[in-house]
C-alpha cells in the first residue's frame, strides 16, 4: 500500500472521514460535522460526495458515477476520471457491477445489494433551512424533534395549491427520529430508501456535514392522514426501451414537434434494450428452425 495515497486526500484525512461516517451510520439521519478539504472542483459541485468516495475506495473496488441517472454527462465523466486516476480503481457503467456508486440526485432503478454503497452529492443538507435560517436553532429543533414549522410549511402548500408541491428534497423521517433531507432526488426515488439493503451515505462539502441511512432502516416521507405522499407518474413509456415503471426525462424534438420520454437511468435503459434485442434474436432463431 506504500504510495497508494496521493493527490487530494492523505490517509489521516481518510481516517477522519471514516470515523465520522461510522458515527453517522450509528445515528441514522444525524448530521455529523467534518473537516471538509479543498478539492479540485467548486464547493456545491459534489465535493462532499467526492471526499466520501475517496475515503471509502480501495484497490479492489469498482466505482460508478452518475449525474441525474446518466453515466455520460460532463459531471459524471469528469468525476469518474478523477476518482479512477487518484484511487487507481476500476470503473463501470453497470449498476450491479459497482461496489461504490456516487450519485447526483438519482437512485438507480435496479435493486442494489447489501454489498454496495450509494454516495450522494448533497448541496444543502439541512431540511429545516427553508423554515429556519439559524444553524443553532435548527440543531435545537432536531434535538427536541421540534418539526412543527416544517409541518406548517407543508400545510401551506396544501392551502395554496391543493397538494404538497415539493418535487425534490422531500422531507423524510429516518428511524422514527430525525427528519432529514434525502438530497435533491425526485419524489419517485424516496420509497427506495425505506428498508433498503444498501448503505446510503450523504456528503455535503460546502456545509461540512455527513449523514447516513443504514440498511434496513425505516424511512417515511412526511404526509398528512388525508393527503398521502405521491410519486411522479408519466403518461408515455420510454421511447427507447418501452419501460413504463421508471423515472423519465422529457425530450422535445423541435423538428417534429413531438415530446418524448426517456429513462433517466441510462444503464437500466441500455440493459433493457439489449435484453429486448436478444429476445428478438432468439424468437427469430426459433422461427427459422420451425
Amino acid at each position: 500500500m506504500n504510495g497508494y495515497n496521493y493527490a487530494f486526500l492523505d490517509e489521516n484525512t481518510k481516517k477522519e472521514l471514516r470515523r465520522k461516517t461510522l458515527k453517522a451510520i450509528a445515528l441514522p439521519g444525524y448530521q455529523v460535522p467534518f473537516g471538509s478539504r479543498e478539492m479540485p472542483i467548486a464547493r456545491g459541485w459534489g465535493t462532499g460526495g467526492l471526499q466520501l468516495s475517496l475515503s471509502l475506495l480501495g484497490p479492489e473496488d469498482t466505482v460508478k458515477v452518475i449525474d441525474q441517472g446518466a453515466d455520460d454527462s460532463v459531471n459524471a465523466c469528469n468525476l469518474r476520471d478523477l476518482i479512477s486516476r487518484t484511487c487507481e480503481v476500476a470503473t463501470t457503467t453497470d449498476t450491479l457491477e459497482a461496489s461504490v456508486i456516487q450519485t447526483r440526485h438519482r437512485i438507480p432503478e435496479e435493486k442494489m445489494s447489501d454489498e454496495q454503497i450509494l454516495v450522494f452529492q448533497v448541496p444543502s443538507p439541512e431540511i429545516l433551512r427553508t423554515v429556519e435560517p439559524s444553524e443553532q436553532e435548527t440543531r435545537r429543533m432536531h434535538a427536541q424533534r421540534d418539526y412543527s414549522r416544517l409541518w406548517v410549511h407543508l400545510y401551506e402548500d396544501i392551502v395554496k395549491w391543493g397538494e404538497i408541491r415539493i418535487s425534490y428534497d422531500y422531507p423524510v423521517t429516518v428511524n422514527g427520529h430525525y427528519i432529514c433531507d434525502p438530497s435533491p432526488i425526485p419524489r419517485f426515488d424516496v420509497p427506495k430508501l425505506h428498508q433498503a439493503d444498501t448503505l446510503f451515505l450523504f456528503g455535503a462539502g460546502r456545509e461540512k456535514r455527513i449523514y447516513a441511512i443504514p440498511p434496513h432502516t425505516d424511512v417515511i416521507p412526511l404526509q398528512f392522514a388525508d393527503y398521502d405522499f405521491e410519486v411522479e407518474t408519466f403518461k408515455q413509456p420510454c421511447a427507447k426501451c418501452g419501460s413504463t415503471h421508471t423515472y423519465m426525462e422529457e425530450s422535445f424534438d423541435q423538428q417534429t414537434g413531438v415530446k418524448n420520454y426517456y429513462c433517466s437511468d441510462t444503464s437500466y435503459c441500455e440493459k433493457k434494450q439489449r435484453q429486448q434485442l436478444g429476445d428478438h434474436v432468439q424468437i427469430g432463431a426459433r422461427w427459422h428452425e420451425c
